[in-house]
């Protein structure tokens, strides 16, 4: 069994999306957006990277 590591982000990181820049090229996948205004966290369906939202944040929408 894998445990992944959940990220925490703030509002400021949104539009969230994986991989981020922290990642390096050689591990990297194709870009996709993660929706995480709902519940909070998203989960990254190609490498499985958990997302959460830090407590207290609050995403204001455009």
């Amino acid at each position: 069994m894998t445990i992944v590591k959940a990220i925490e982000i703030s509002a400021q990181d949104l539009p969230l999306h994986c991989p981020s820049k922290e990642i390096a090229l050689w591990s990297s996948h194709p870009r996709v957006f993660l929706d995480i205004s709902k519940t909070g966290e998203a989960t990254c369906p190609y490498c499985g990277t958990r997302y959460v939202l830090k407590a207290g944040e609050v995403i204001s929408h455009h």
